[in-house]
């Protein structure tokens, strides 16, 4: 069975979230869901998920997962305000605990911060399967961006996280703790090697001269990727993106983001002023 899918843009972070669902049965499943975050005055708001919220339930949904493909370090992620407001179990790749034992180390937490993926509902290992309706979802190990990462195959169709963007932009930076670029070559050719007229799901696009997109398919990304079309050697792609990565900026929100999104969308605990709080580490990077 084909999946329906609805996908949402969030223009200050160039994120799309998607509902998906099988178009018979209420169930749904909800893929990196954004938080909006004002940096200079360290303000979050609803109004992006309360959009997707409403139509969740202007579709009569019932939302049962909420699927990450990593913890992302450009935006916050929404996972726990969707929880609490439709349900649903949040789920990210079982090697979260990698990365979260990076950042407990970055960011010095003391022991309250438990590094083995516990604030996710789920943890989701290589090549397991979750129900949605009618349809099935199947995890995918595609370590490389971070090594995290994870891919969903729901109904033949991939929802590929940071691993692979439009075939314009090429692919994502390795130069997080734990990416590698010869992996992610792997992980990409794994998802190539799906048959040519897969539908390919972006998590962000950052379109040069267009209007943003967020579908396209295995062949075109084997045709005209920039990074790995047309046969591109993984010696020579590992130079390009090492190269690249190099010159590359920190994103605007990896300090904060990352600090929620290993906590699965919670924000810290607040202090005994009622205010939570993020760490800004000085001179580290």
């Amino acid at each position: 069975m084909k999946p329906q899918v609805k996908a949402f843009f969030h223009k200050p972070t160039f994120t799309y979230t998607y509902v998906v669902y099988d178009g018979k049965n209420p169930q749904c499943a909800l893929i990196d869901p954004v938080l909006d975050f004002d940096y200079k005055s360290g303000r979050t708001s609803h109004e992006s998920a309360d959009q997707v919220i409403q139509w969740i339930q202007e579709n009569q949904l019932e939302l049962s997962w909420i699927l990450e493909t990593h913890a992302h370090a450009d935006h916050i992620t929404g996972a726990k305000y969707f929880q609490q407001q439709l349900g649903g179990e949040i789920a990210i790749g079982d090697h979260i605990h990698l990365v979260q034992g990076v950042f407990k180390k970055v960011f010095n937490y003391g022991d309250e911060f438990i590094a083995n993926g516990q604030q996710f509902d789920r943890l989701l290992g290589d090549n397991i399967t979750l129900p949605l309706g009618a349809l099935e979802i199947k995890v995918l190990h595609t370590p490389g961006h971070t090594p995290a990462c994870v891919s969903y195959d729901i109904g033949g169709n991939l929802f590929v996280g940071d691993t692979l963007f439009m075939p314009d932009v090429g692919t994502a930076r390795c130069d997080f703790p734990g990416g590698d670029a010869a992996t992610l070559y792997d992980s990409i050719q794994m998802l190539l090697s799906y048959p040519d007229e897969t539908a390919l799901y972006m998590c962000h696009d950052y379109p040069p001269e267009r209007e943003a997109r967020y579908m396209c398919t295995v062949a075109e990304q084997k045709q005209d990727n920039i990074h790995v079309g047309r046969g591109t050697s993984k010696a020579d792609f590992v130079a390009m993106r090492s190269s690249r990565d190099a010159t590359l900026e920190m994103p605007a929100l990896i300090l904060p983001s990352i600090q929620i999104n290993i906590r699965a969308g919670e924000l810290p605990d607040a202090e005994d002023n009622g205010t939570s709080y993020l760490k800004l580490p000085l001179n580290m990077f």
